[in-house]
Order: structure tokens, then C-alpha cells, then sequence
């Protein structure tokens, strides 16, 4: 390929999974140009290592592919291609040494996503990748060319070779993943499953005096249950609810039950490590006379909200063995999940049977899709930024793969 025939290709969206499509991009010798209509690019990256940022998880291939639940076999030959060894290869290869963690999640050293970010955005500068900022999409003309708009309102005519959308789901709208190209591509007959939150609290009806003494209380070291689903970690209490990675991890069908039957009951573990005949025993060894909390912390080290979850969820038991069963199993009634915008990510978007094993929407020729915008979810934990990274380098790839077929047909 001469240097004159270079294809040109866009990248709409700045995101992991646009930097990642533009990268393999630029190894196929395209010249690539990089739109985002936030004034900087990675900005999802830098807010996802505000806490640490988590890259992959280092769970057996089996289980971690499960974590795709439907969209398992959908997203395997990306995520195979694109694996968490690959990952932390491509991580220390940008200079950012990794190490696992005692939960099987993979982090950089530093734990911040800046250190990563600036290097992966010096590579693909020094590779060519244009970065145009402050540019929104507008869809296409009646040409079928692209459309976009700057900040000040200019219009601006591209007719690329082919196109790559990464513009994320619809949660972290101030970041700029906020859903609006849903009625554009749905426009153009793609078919779009409607966006809902993922990795989301839920909503539960604590009394006034609970909200006020607990909210923003921490629950650690606890298990919760759904539909014979067990997850062990931590949770928050909200002022509206329940929200936290053992939440995140069961988020997925307990949104489906509320969707579905219009509520759901999630059973809290306050003592996962303890069965009802240890906690039973602990209990009876306790002093009657003293106040329940008191007993709770001394029996079985169980501060004080623990208390104020028996009394919201019913008559508070006072034999031992009937308590200890409460306190392995305490129901709490959900009534609605947080809002979009308030998810870590989201479910639904470009539907499977809307795009080839390239990525490549059917409806439109050249036109390619990754991330957030594909129709999966997967809990917290790596899973979500490997399989975002995945179908982002799988796009580029297809482009490529589409590209060449082309000229060859040419």
C-alpha cells in the first residue's frame, strides 16, 4: 500500500474503546483521525482509576467468560483475541507495571489510570492518530457522509473511508456517554435494545429514622442472595437504598426481576462465615440483660446497623437460634433500580443480529461499533474495561479485514 492510498478512517468517540480501535488502526498503516465532543480525550479511563484503576481480572478463562452471561459466545473471539494476559502485557508495555490482587483483579502499580492514559495517548500521536476535540457527531447527510459539529456550531463535512463508533452506553453522561446516538442508528435501521442501568444501586423504603442514622454506612464482609445466586463483599446504605459491589455483582437479575414482576427481595449475610448453629451458640453464651446491640457486637462483632436492619424488616426475634437465622438471612425489599445516569455502566444497546463478526453494522457498509455500545454487560471487577478494550481492538481489526477485502475486490 502506497503512502498516497492510505485509507482514511474516523473514530468517533474518545473513550478506551475508540483509543483501542485506533490503535490497531494506526498498525494498519490508516491514517486516523479521533473525534470526542469533550474537550479531552479518556476521560471514562481517568474516572475509572479514581478508586484504583482496575484493568482486567485474572479468574480461570472458563468463569471469566461466563461473567459475559448471554453475550458469552457473542464476545468470546474478541475477548480471545484480546485476552487479560494481553492485557497487562499492553498495560507494561505503555510502562505501567501490574500486579494482581488478592480477589484475582489487575491493577497498575501506581493503581492510577493518568500515568496509563498519557503514554497510550503519546503512542498513538507519535503513530499519527489526529485528536479532534470538542466535535459531535450529528449522524450523517443525505450523501451519506459524516456530519459534525463543533463547539461553536460549525458544521463540518468528513467522507471517510470507513468509520468506527465507540461512544459509550448511556450512564456518565458528564463525562459524555449519554445515549445520543441511540435514535440516530436507530434511524438508519439498526436495531437498538433500549439502554437500562447496569452495575446500578436499587431503591428500598428505609424508615426516616434508618436514612438519618445510617445512610452512607458501610456493610463489610457480607454475602447477599438472589434467585440462588450468592455473592460475598461489601455494600452502602443510601439515603434511597442499597448500593455497592456485592449489589453491582447481582444488579443485573435483580433488575430483571423489578422489570419483570415489579419488585424483588434480596437476603443479607451479615456473618457469611459463620453458620446458624456457630451464631447460636455465640448468642446463648451472651448476657440477656444487656441490649441487643450490645450483645451483637460482643457475640458475633456486628456494629450497630445491624440492629437497625432487624427492625426494619420485621418483628426482631429474641430466641437465639430464630435471630441467628434472621441475621444469615435479612430480607430487604427493592423497589426500583437508580437511574441510568447514576449506573457504573449499561445494559442494552446495538443488538447481536445487528452487526457481522467484524463489528460491522449490517445497515451500513464500513460503519463499525465497539464498547458500551454493543448489547452486553458484565458485573464490576476488569470485566468491564477488558471486554470494552476487546470489541474496540475486534473494530479496528474488522475495518482493517473489511478494508482489505475492498481493494482486493477493487
Amino acid at each position: 500500500m502506497t503512502e498516497q492510498s492510505r485509507p482514511q478512517v474516523l473514530v468517533i468517540g474518545g473513550g478506551p474503546a475508540g483509543l483501542a480501535a485506533a490503535e490497531i488502526l494506526t498498525e494498519g498503516r490508516c491514517e486516523v483521525t479521533l473525534v470526542d465532543h469533550m474537550p479531552s480525550f479518556g476521560r471514562k479511563l481517568l474516572m475509572a482509576g479514581r478508586s484504583g484503576l482496575n484493568l482486567t481480572n485474572a479468574e480461570q478463562e472458563s468463569a471469566f467468560l461466563k461473567r459475559y452471561g448471554a453475550a458469552e459466545d457473542w464476545l468470546t473471539p474478541a475477548l480471545s483475541a484480546f485476552s487479560p494476559a494481553m492485557m497487562t502485557a499492553w498495560a507494561e508495555d505503555l510502562g505501567q507495571p501490574c500486579f494482581t490482587g488478592s480477589s484475582g483483579r489487575m491493577f497498575p502499580k501506581t493503581m492510577k489510570a493518568s500515568p496509563l492514559l498519557r503514554a497510550w495517548l503519546n503512542r498513538l500521536a507519535d503513530r499519527g492518530v489526529r485528536f479532534r476535540a470538542g466535535m459531535r457527531w450529528q449522524g450523517w447527510n443525505s450523501d451519506g457522509d459524516i456530519v459534525l459539529m463543533s463547539r461553536d456550531g460549525r458544521e463540518e463535512i468528513l467522507t471517510p473511508d470507513a468509520t468506527v463508533l465507540a461512544l459509550g452506553g448511556g450512564s456518565w453522561t458528564r463525562l459524555g456517554s449519554d445515549g445520543g446516538w441511540v435514535s440516530l442508528l436507530s434511524a438508519a435501521g439498526v436495531p437498538v435494545a433500549a439502554l437500562r442501568p447496569a452495575n446500578c444501586g436499587f431503591h428500598v423504603e428505609w424508615s426516616e429514622g434508618f436514612k438519618e442514622r445510617f445512610s452512607g454506612v458501610p456493610l463489610k464482609r457480607i454475602a447477599l442472595s438472589f434467585a440462588g445466586e450468592t455473592c460475598r463483599g461489601e455494600a452502602v446504605i443510601t439515603d434511597k437504598g442499597l448500593e455497592g459491589g456485592a449489589v453491582y455483582t447481582l444488579s443485573a437479575r435483580l433488575r430483571d426481576a423489578l422489570e419483570r414482576d415489579g419488585k424483588a427481595e434480596v437476603l443479607l449475610d451479615l456473618r457469611p462465615d459463620f453458620d446458624v448453629s456457630q451464631m447460636t451458640e455465640r448468642l446463648k453464651r451472651s448476657r440477656a440483660r444487656e441490649s441487643l446491640s450490645n450483645r451483637l457486637r460482643k457475640a458475633l462483632q456486628l456494629p450497630s446497623v445491624a440492629v437497625g436492619l432487624l427492625r426494619e424488616t420485621g418483628e426482631i426475634p429474641t430466641d437465639p437460634e430464630r435471630l441467628a437465622q434472621r441475621l444469615k438471612a435479612i430480607p430487604i425489599k427493592l423497589t426500583a433500580t437508580e437511574p441510568l445516569e447514576r449506573a457504573i455502566s449499561s445494559a442494552g444497546g446495538i443488538c447481536q443480529d445487528g452487526v457481522d463478526q467484524r463489528f460491522m453494522l449490517k445497515a451500513l457498509p464500513g460503519v463499525f461499533a465497539c464498547g458500551e455500545m454493543l448489547d452486553w454487560e458484565a458485573p464490576t471487577g476488569g470485566y468491564l474495561l477488558q471486554a470494552v478494550m476487546a470489541t474496540g481492538r475486534a473494530a479496528g481489526q474488522g475495518v482493517l479485514t473489511w478494508l482489505a477485502e475492498r481493494e482486493a475486490v477493487a
